[in-house]
């Protein structure tokens, strides 16, 4: 049993490795192809990475796009490809500002009142593609992204001076009303710039999302309807509701990705509010294959080599570059999983062969005496 756990935890470990691995192979023959020098970049890279407002700025980056994989991975683990999660944390973001903006009181009470709303909008908007798909059919894929251009178009009508948003004549903007500052979030003070301190929730939604799904009946249900919803209804599970439920928690993961961004940082929503850390999450949930420590190394990853891209720039390498090797680690990702589990998907077959024939075997010795 013990070589077992073993080998199961080294074809668990391998996928990602090699798809890093390949990434960077990638990488290198497309500098040699450009006349770069490799080693020097990935060195550059790195070195730049590792200091400490780099670290700082990973950390504060990779918060939100590990609530985006979270969200994401919620979907996944039910077989259902929620896209959506871009235009659910923006549509969030903008009504919880809107909400913080427009009260005044002791942040102990109006914080939770915020980060609950994001929820709620994320959930009831997430909730439209699950409803559309078990009562029409409509597959979540084409759901989900009409409804990201849906939320945009309404972010759009309220964000105007005399609805929900208001005129920063400073910056020449329209913005929602600032939360007040008795409802700013805490940081963590360091050397340089400060960690928000929202990466304690983000931490906290990475705890419950592991124990709901790996601890919880709940979790059994959704995980046994993503792998064969007939086998699920069979056993009494209905898959309709597990549909809809599951959309309105991934759509209530990704009200929070934009908290981090309100809450420590801009204190109001804006026109340049962050967008698209949705897609990066569906990169982030695979590199992480739905595990919850796995996607945390996924968004580090992701935030790392985001950072590391200014250090390429300052040494005169295309900053695009970061987005080849991006790029290539979500392929990679997709092919390395796959090939693992070929591979151990095989490995059973031969061992269970093996019982099988010296069982056959013990059994004629015994029929032979």
């Amino acid at each position: 049993m013990k070589k077992f756990d073993k080998d199961r935890v080294l074809l668990g470990l391998a996928a990602p490795v090699l798809s890093v691995l390949g990434a960077l192979i990638v990488t290198g023959l497309v500098l040699l192809a450009s006349g770069k020098e490799p080693f020097h970049a990935f060195h550059v890279m790195l070195t730049y990475g590792s200091k400490s407002d780099s670290q700082v700025y990973i950390l504060n980056k990779a918060t939100p796009y590990y609530l985006s994989g979270l969200a994401v991975a919620i979907g996944f683990r039910m077989n259902l490809f929620n896209i959506g999660v871009d235009g659910q944390y923006r549509l969030a973001a903008f009504f919880a500002a809107a909400v913080g903006g427009s009260m005044s009181i002791p942040g102990v009470i109006q914080i939770p009142i915020i980060i609950l709303t994001a929820m709620v909008v994320g959930a009831a908007w997430a909730a439209i593609a699950g409803v559309l798909k078990v009562t029409r059919g409509v597959s979540e894929v084409i759901s989900t992204i009409m409804l990201n251009s849906i939320a945009g178009i309404v972010i759009g009508f309220f964000l105007q001076d005399g609805r929900l948003g208001v005129t920063d004549k400073l910056a020449n903007t329209i913005t929602t009303k600032p939360i007040p500052p008795g409802s700013h979030l805490f940081n963590f003070t360091t050397q340089t710039d400060p960690v928000v301190g929202f990466i304690v929730f983000a931490g906290l939604a990475g705890v419950v999302y592991w124990f709901v799904l790996s601890r919880t009946r709940f979790g059994f249900d959704l995980r046994s309807v993503g792998r064969s919803d007939s086998a699920a209804q069979a056993s009494g599970v209905s898959v309709k509701k597990m549909v809809v439920v599951s959309m309105l928690i991934s759509g209530a993961m990704a009200g929070l990705v934009g908290m981090s961004t309100l809450l420590n940082q801009s204190y109001q929503f804006s026109t340049d509010f962050p967008a698209g850390i949705g897609f990066t999450g569906i990169a982030v949930a695979l590199l992480g294959r739905n595990n919850p420590i796995g996607i945390a190394i996924g968004a580090l990853l992701w935030a790392f080599l985001e950072r590391a891209s200014n250090g390429l720039e300052f040494e005169g390498y295309d900053k695009e570059i970061v987005g080849v090797i991006q790029g290539a680690i979500v392929l990679a990702v997709v092919i390395a999983y796959e090939l693992v589990r070929r591979y151990g998907l095989a490995r059973q077959q031969r061992q269970v062969g093996a019982e099988l024939a010296a069982a056959g075997s013990d059994d004629k010795q015994e029929v032979t005496a």
